[in-house]
């Protein structure tokens, strides 16, 4: 396996990155603080990616046209993210789960949001991001790997745009209010938008395999394991068929990742 990118050692390369998402959360964190307001830190996860990929391609510069490609499809989902994030957030408070830690540490939360929270996001988006610092700054041309991350990363980032949409348009009705989404690809799966943010980080990782850092696998298997197990699938539906009775039957017959046929509820 190679140790550096075109003379330059792998660790060093990814460095600047680290640097700047760690100095960008602290400086979130700080905003955090008089407004109270912890959950700013999410629409700013999309952004960070673009952030880290950016200042990566400005330190060591871009000469490549994969690393172009790799720039304009980061800032394409990060930049829709991001907004589509701040639109659902705006004027809807903290997110319960800061507010619960926010009572549970009590007075000491305003530091332990700063480790638990912005840094351990930092952190956790830097990992993620490996496979787009070493692909933004690889040298060479295009070739079948790139073409399939393409291909990937469309259908991933389309996937995640519909469904947030179909989502958002669904929750602007209030006859809606307590029911269940199980039409357009809500029907195929529970979450369609998670699924396709994880196909498009598979795709972006197609990029570094191009880039021939394919040993970078833990990106997207970090991101998939966080929208399957941490912060996506499981957490949204703890406590879900409390809320909304309609959601078991919804269950049983809808995936929860995947997309597939919808079961015959009497079968």
């Amino acid at each position: 396996m190679e140790s550096s990118l075109f003379g330059v050692p792998y660790a060093l390369t990814v460095l600047p990155g680290l640097a700047v998402i760690i100095l960008a959360m602290t400086l979130l964190w700080a905003a955090s603080l008089p407004l109270k307001d912890a959950s700013i830190v999410d629409p700013f996860w999309g952004p960070g990616f673009l952030l880290v990929a950016a200042v990566t391609a400005l330190v060591w510069s871009v000469s490549s046209l994969r690393g172009w490609l790799v720039l304009g499809c980061v800032a394409l989902w990060a930049l829709r993210l991001g907004g589509h994030l701040l639109r659902r957030n705006r004027s809807h408070g903290e997110d319960p789960r800061y507010a619960r830690w926010r009572e549970d540490h009590g007075a000491a939360f305003w530091w332990v949001s700063l480790f638990k929270i912005f840094w351990l996001q930092a952190l956790l988006l830097w990992i993620v991001a490996w496979p787009l610092m070493l692909a933004v700054v690889s040298e060479g041309g295009i070739g079948g790997w790139d073409l399939a991350a393409l291909v990937v990363f469309t259908a991933g980032f389309l996937c995640e745009a519909v469904a947030d949409a179909q989502l958002h348009r669904f929750r602007q009705d209030p006859a809606n209010e307590g029911k269940v989404l199980d039409t357009g690809l809500w029907r195929y799966s529970r979450h369609p938008n998670y699924f396709g943010d994880a196909l498009l980080w598979w795709g972006l990782y197609l990029f570094a395999v191009g880039a021939g850092a394919w040993w970078t696998l833990f990106g997207p298997v970090v991101m998939t394991v966080l929208l399957l197990k941490v912060s996506g699938v499981s957490l949204l539906e703890e406590d879900i068929e409390e809320r909304r009775p309609a959601y078991a039957d919804y269950i049983r017959r809808t995936s929860a990742f995947i997309p597939l046929p919808p079961k015959d509820p009497d079968a």
